[in-house]
């Protein structure tokens, strides 16, 4: 089933979208943080620990962290849940090198490892990860169902998937707000602080686009995932799902 953000490309119509999607975060691995925080008003934070806090009953020991770019959920999972292990996969080496010096200055080289993998081709054996978590990537995808099948095959069963992913409100007056300051707003912070322009007006369009809430939780059922439910913060801002094997 394709997809309407899959279609959506950063830069132009010619092209794969992962090849574009990792030049696009290799371009702007430098400012991402420090925009993205601002962007966000540091509530991507809070995002982060109430999405860590579900996996605490289940005590993941190996974990995997798709699209894992500076690596702030790894490293904030490894802080909170004390795993033996996290992977953090990527396809831009230029974000993983940024969160590779974050997680050396942490302390926390021997519990996280940051490695590049196309998340629509895991070189991971079946069944290897206790937790499987994905935070505002997934909708960067370029086949959204091949790479959740990706993410469910290399989980143990029983193993839980947890993602969080930016999306649009539905009532009023934040939807409003929202579509203002991811239509205006965003693309113009982007342009006076980002090195690449169409970089923050790609993002809001893979918001706007992307499935969300029933549609999603569907999506993950029709993969095989059981339990698949989903919890809306921030007026519907950011969406949070989770499900098990």
């Amino acid at each position: 089933m394709n997809h309407p953000q899959e279609s959506i490309k950063p830069y132009h119509a010619d092209g794969g979208k992962a090849t574009q999607v990792e030049q696009m975060f290799d371009n702007i691995a430098s400012d991402y943080d420090r925009l993205n925080h601002t962007l966000s008003w540091g509530i991507d934070r809070y995002w982060r620990k109430k999405a860590i806090r579900l996996l605490k009953p289940s005590r993941p020991q190996q974990m995997l962290d798709v699209a894992t770019g500076t690596g702030d959920f790894a490293i904030q999972a490894c802080y909170e849940l004390k795993p033996r292990q996290i992977i953090g996969t990527d396809i831009s080496e230029g974000m993983m090198e940024v969160g590779r010096q974050k997680v050396q200055k942490a302390g926390l080289s021997g519990q996280i490892t940051l490695v590049r993998e196309d998340c629509m081709a895991l070189s991971f054996a079946k069944n290897s990860f206790d937790a499987v978590t994905v935070a505002f990537g997934i909708r960067n995808f370029e086949d959204l169902e091949k790479g959740l099948a990706e993410m469910f095959r290399v989980l143990r069963p029983g193993g839980k998937l947890v993602m969080l992913e930016l999306t649009t409100p539905e009532r009023f007056p934040m939807k409003q707000l929202f579509g203002i300051y991811s239509r205006i707003i965003i693309p113009l912070l982007g342009r006076i602080f980002s090195k690449d322009r169409r970089a923050y007006t790609y993002l809001p369009e893979t918001i706007r686009v992307f499935p969300q809430g029933e549609v999603m939780q569907k999506i993950l059922w029709q993969t095989g995932f059981k339990e698949a439910a989903f919890r809306r913060l921030t007026f519907g801002i950011c969406t949070l799902y989770m499900a098990t094997k």
